[in-house]
C-alpha cells in the first residue's frame, strides 16, 4: 500500500512519522531547518535525521523537503 497526498503515512517508520509531523507542524512558519535542530527537538541524532528524510523526500506528501544546503550540517527547504 502506498502514501498519499492526504497524509498516510503506513509506510513510514516511527522516526519518519515524528520528522514528518514535525515538519507539517513547524513548516507553516518556517522554509528552512537544520538536520541537528529537528533532532534536538525529536530526541533523535542529526545522522538520523538525514538518514530518515529521504522516505520523506521521496513519498507523495503534502510537504516538500529539498536538501538545501550543507554548511554546519545539512539544511532542509520545507514547503507544506
Amino acid at each position: 500500500m502506498s502514501t498519499t497526498a492526504t497524509g498516510g503515512t503506513t509506510d513510514l517508520t516511527d522516526k519518519q512519522r515524528r520528522i514528518l509531523g514535525y515538519l507539517r507542524e513547524e513548516g507553516r512558519t518556517k522554509t528552512y531547518f537544520k538536520s541537528r535542530l529537528i533532532g534536538e527537538e525529536l530526541g533523535l541524532s542529526a545522522k538520523e535525521i538525514g538518514s530518515n528524510m529521504s522516505a520523506i523526500r521521496e513519498g507523495d506528501f503534502d510537504v516538500s523537503v529539498e536538501k538545501w544546503g550543507y554548511s554546519s550540517g545539512t539544511t532542509w527547504k520545507v514547503t507544506v
